[in-house]
């Protein structure tokens, strides 16, 4: 919640103490990168009051309406005083402190006009003002909070302890938060990496997925940079520790997030920037009413009509006008499958010029599959497939899934081994055979063909038999087969597409191509996608679409971050502001058009209740008009507007003036709220 509006928002946790370490440089204990667990929304203390306070102003209309006015007029007292402890006291204690100074926003019209009807005798009016601003604001809070919980998923990347290797002490296992530079960490299969660090003996292959987004796991041996959080393979590692347990590459990400989120939680909403200039304008006015009537000498006519004006510039509808929109188009939203955290996020939504997309499991599916096989003269692609499924199935490696899976012969080998970080060899038949890398062996008459595979995007594995070539597999991420079609349909739209990947260079402009994607940006650690997504937000409003642990600082960054929910990471779920609850991309442009046209609608309530204040401020002032007049005046714009408001929750015909309206229709005939299976 933008502070401009009620006051200072809740404190953040606190920071630790940073301290220097001479060889990692700056860090800090692990208790400072903590987050208190969410509150159920049934005990959220900060939703009880505006709760309350529509309880009691529902109570009140009914009392009063059966007759018993004291009561109801009771209850309303209590609706008001319930609504207002939200925002008032804040209101008043920065302009106490003077923090509020040139920040006007909301929170102070707010209580100004419930203020002015008030001292006017309409204690109901005020209470439903005040019920209506604070249940708004609580939820807007909630999101926020809620937004900084995935945190935590970061941080399960890391490992509770660590094995490590010190001088005169051996090996001994440890917290991970003690490792420190330059200490041996000893890896078995399986272990995850505790902090950064250089192999400095043994081989095998590294899952880096959650970090660099590599889609494949990558071959390492001494003298490789390894990052916290990565997982080891099937072979044994010693690294030497170049960043302490507290300070290293993931315990970054999760600063990097912390941050943005604070940056974005200063943005002022779109009804503050409007009523900043209001609110000194009616009070000057106001001002000047009641001083008109204490130089004439009719101070009760003049100042009841300073009151007047204050009710007349009151932002009741002003107050709906934003909040029905956003309500009516965030439900609405599920049937495309999208959740839309925040009333903030959604108007952001609608103003998206430029989509940024992650490659590995957001462009692509995220399951590698054999996408082409090279044979050598006198071998068939049946023979080749079945000779390396044959060694593979012994092997824990990801690739060995995609080549099994691509071959339903069964052949046997004996004396399989594994060396880690090259391949495997075993006998079939009696033969010896090996399946590795081209590093490992030779490509021979098929570097041609390994060369092409390789500047497709695959993964090239060779198989060898009795030390002669006979064949390549090429292995690779495959596109969605809606990426290009959603692609097309968000340049027709307007709106400019990149790709930010961690994956290698030739992978990454393979599949943007396919995609119809032309600006690439590959081999991007968390902070480079987080720094590209806050320049590409300077020059246009900006969405990060994503689904893994290494996109949230981008996600966090972006003016609008989406995470395709189901398959995404907790941590880019919660640092995102929308997810998409399937995998369907058609999503991303029917989601775009659909809050496009709901800002269009807010944009008008907006309009409206301005045009209602500006009509009603000259006749209050003037006397034309009195209280009865201006407060049925208000009555009616609020209804207008809510009906206006409830517009935004129709997604059928959402982008019917839009180039992509067959995949939407599509979308619309398909998707569940679970979401379409890719």
């Amino acid at each position: 919640m933008s502070d401009d509006c009620c006051g200072p928002e809740k404190p953040a946790p606190p920071v630790a103490p940073v301290v220097e370490d001479a060889c990692c440089g700056s860090s800090g204990p692990p208790e400072a990168l903590e987050l208190e667990e969410p509150t159920p929304w049934w005990r959220d203390r900060a939703l009880m009051l505006p709760v309350a306070s529509g309880v009691l102003w529902v109570v009140g209309l009914l009392i009063g309406w059966a007759g018993l006015s004291t009561a109801g007029l009771a209850a309303h007292v209590l609706a008001l005083l319930a609504g207002a402890w939200t925002f008032v006291p804040g209101t008043l204690r920065r302009l106490v402190q003077g923090r509020g100074r040139g920040r006007l926003g909301v929170g102070l019209l707010m209580t100004i006009a419930a203020l002015g009807a008030v001292l006017l005798g309409h204690i109901g009016e005020a209470a439903a003002l005040a019920f209506l601003f604070s249940l708004a604001e609580a939820l807007e809070d909630r999101s926020m909070d809620r937004a900084k919980q995935g945190l935590r998923a970061l941080l399960a990347l890391i490992p509770e302890t660590a094995r490590v290797s010190r001088p005169g002490g051996g090996s001994q296992t440890i917290a991970a938060a003690e490792v420190r530079c330059d200490d041996v960490l000893l890896l078995g299969a399986g272990d995850k990496v505790a902090t950064d660090g250089v192999i400095v003996s043994g081989r095998s292959w590294v899952d880096t997925s959650a970090i660099t987004g590599e889609s494949i796991p990558v071959e390492v041996g001494p003298g490789d940079e390894v990052h916290a959080g990565s997982v080891n393979g099937s072979g044994s590692l010693s690294l030497r520790a170049t960043a302490d347990g507290r300070d290293n590459s993931l315990t970054q990400i999760v600063r990097l997030v912390e941050q943005a989120h604070a940056a974005k939680g200063e943005r002022a909403r779109l009804a503050d920037r409007i009523a900043r200039p209001l609110v000194p304008v009616v009070l000057i006015v106001a001002a000047l009413v009641a001083l008109i009537g204490v130089l004439t000498g009719e101070p009760a006519i003049w100042i009841e009509r300073a009151l007047v004006v204050l009710v007349a510039a009151s932002p009741c509808a002003l107050a709906i006008a934003v909040p029905v929109t956003v309500i009516s188009s965030i439900g609405s939203a599920s049937k495309l499958g999208v959740v839309i955290k925040s009333g903030a996020a959604f108007e952001q939504l609608g103003t998206i010029r430029t989509v940024a997309l992650d490659k590995t499991g957001t462009l692509t599916r995220n399951e590698p599959r054999v996408v082409d096989v090279a044979t050598s003269e006198g071998r068939s692609r049946e023979e080749v497939l079945a000779a390396a499924a044959a060694l593979e199935s012994a092997s824990a490696h990801p690739l060995a899934t995609a080549i099994l899976a691509a071959t339903d012969t069964t052949v046997d080998a004996d004396d399989v081994q594994e060396t880690p970080g090259h391949g495997i060899t075993g006998n079939i038949g009696g033969r010896l055979m090996r399946v590795g890398s081209p590093r490992w062996i030779s490509p021979g008459q098929l570097e041609n063909r390994t060369r092409e595979m390789a500047a497709g995007g695959m993964s090239v594995v060779m198989v060898e038999e009795e030390g002669q070539v006979i064949g390549a597999v090429g292995i690779r991420d495959e596109l969605r087969p809606e990426a290009a079609a959603t692609v097309a349909a968000l340049h027709a739209q307007g709106i400019r597409t990149v790709m930010l990947t961690g994956d290698n260079t030739l992978t990454a402009r393979a599949i943007a191509a396919e995609a119809g994607i032309e600006e690439v940006h590959a081999e991007q650690l968390p902070a480079d996608k987080a720094a590209h997504v806050r320049r590409l937000s300077e020059q246009a409003p900006t969405a990060m679409i994503g689904d893994g642990i290494n996109d949230a600082p981008a996600l966090a960054s972006a003016t609008v971050g989406i995470a395709m929910g189901a398959t995404g990471t907790a941590a880019a779920v919660e640092s995102a502001d929308v997810a998409f609850t399937g995998t369907d991309l058609r999503q991303i442009p029917a989601a775009l058009a659909h809050a496009r046209r709901g800002r269009r609608i807010m944009t008008g309530n907006i309009a409206l209740a301005l045009a209602i204040i500006v009509v009603l401020f000259p006749l209050a002032l003037f006397g034309v008009l009195g209280l009865a007049a201006v407060v049925l005046v208000h009555e009616v714009a609020e209804v207008v507007v809510i009906a206006n408001g409830m517009r935004a929750a129709r997604t059928k015909g959402v982008g019917a003036q839009e180039p992509s309206r067959p995949i939407r229709q599509d979308l619309r005939e398909t998707s569940t709220v679970g979401g379409p299976a890719a």
